[in-house]
């Protein structure tokens, strides 16, 4: 049983379809926990994006609610709720000539009043360390349209920091990445939980790393949740045939499981322990 003070974040008897045809999302439930890295996944159609978009306030549900603390984030205007929860989507476009430090001086809009022309000197610091963070601070002058894949995530990333939130949303952030920047970036959500306490929700594809950067696991079919919970206690052949139709085996390697990307193995050597 989760105590109320650890859930920062829940969806209540959740229902959403587009223009009233099928139900996408089903009489969903679902609890985030704080300090948590909570990973969605499924198959593509299961509905973890479409409720990436309702928790984002990007679709408003037919049925239900999502509060966060107490409040329902249908009445929350956009302004607040960018001071609680920043996001970073999968597919970012930014002017040509627009540079690192500029966008991630963006995350400081919501705190900005009316006709502001420039930000305060918290806005500096809090920009410099989102920089700092994210390993930006020596190529802050650079345009970000020149930069590498996955230096281009880091900036969306710290321009999310910038908004000084303790809940971080995103949305397939190792997607078109090669595994070194795949690595990268998620060792850096890691390390924004551990040391920093940020409460992180993120949709992924790649099994294996949801089973070693995640602590919570929710495995969607068909608009419900039928999978949750430490994704080394939940993951196994059966969850994966039921979530993805294909049976994967998860195999123990130095007290770490993985999934292979191979549908039978009837003799693998594994590496001695």
């Amino acid at each position: 049983m989760v105590c109320s003070e650890e859930i920062v974040m829940r969806a209540e008897n959740l229902t959403f379809s587009y223009d009233g045809l099928k139900n996408i999302i089903e009489d969903l439930e679902l609890n985030i926990r704080r300090e948590k890295i909570t990973v969605l996944m499924g198959a593509n159609g299961c509905g973890k994006s479409t409720l990436f978009q309702l928790m984002t306030k990007n679709l408003i549900p037919d049925q239900g609610r999502i509060l966060l603390g107490e409040m329902d984030i249908e009445d929350m205007r956009r302004k607040e709720f960018a001071k609680q929860t920043a996001i970073v989507h999968q597919n970012n476009t930014v002017p040509a000539d627009l540079t690192v430090n500029r966008l991630v001086g963006y995350g400081r809009t919501p705190y900005f009043h009316s006709f502001q022309a420039a930000g305060t000197r918290e806005d500096e610091d809090i920009i410099n360390w989102a920089m700092e963070v994210t390993d930006l601070r020596s190529i802050k002058n650079q345009r970000v349209s020149q930069l590498s894949g996955g230096q281009r995530q880091r900036v969306f990333i710290a321009m999310a920091l910038a908004q000084k939130t303790k809940i971080l949303f995103l949305d397939e952030p190792t997607t078109y990445l090669d595994i070194r920047y795949q690595i990268e970036i998620m060792k850096l959500v890691q390390r924004l939980n551990k040391e920093y306490g940020i409460t992180v929700i993120m949709v992924l594809h790649d099994i294996n790393q949801a089973m070693e950067y995640g602590d919570i696991f929710v495995g969607m079919k068909h608009g419900t949740i039928v999978a949750e919970g430490p994704p080394e206690e939940v993951i196994d052949c059966e969850i994966l045939h039921e979530l993805y139709g294909i049976r994967l085996p998860v195999v123990e390697v130095g007290g770490r499981k993985f999934v292979l990307p191979v549908e039978s193995v009837t003799s693998m050597e594994l590496p001695e322990e």
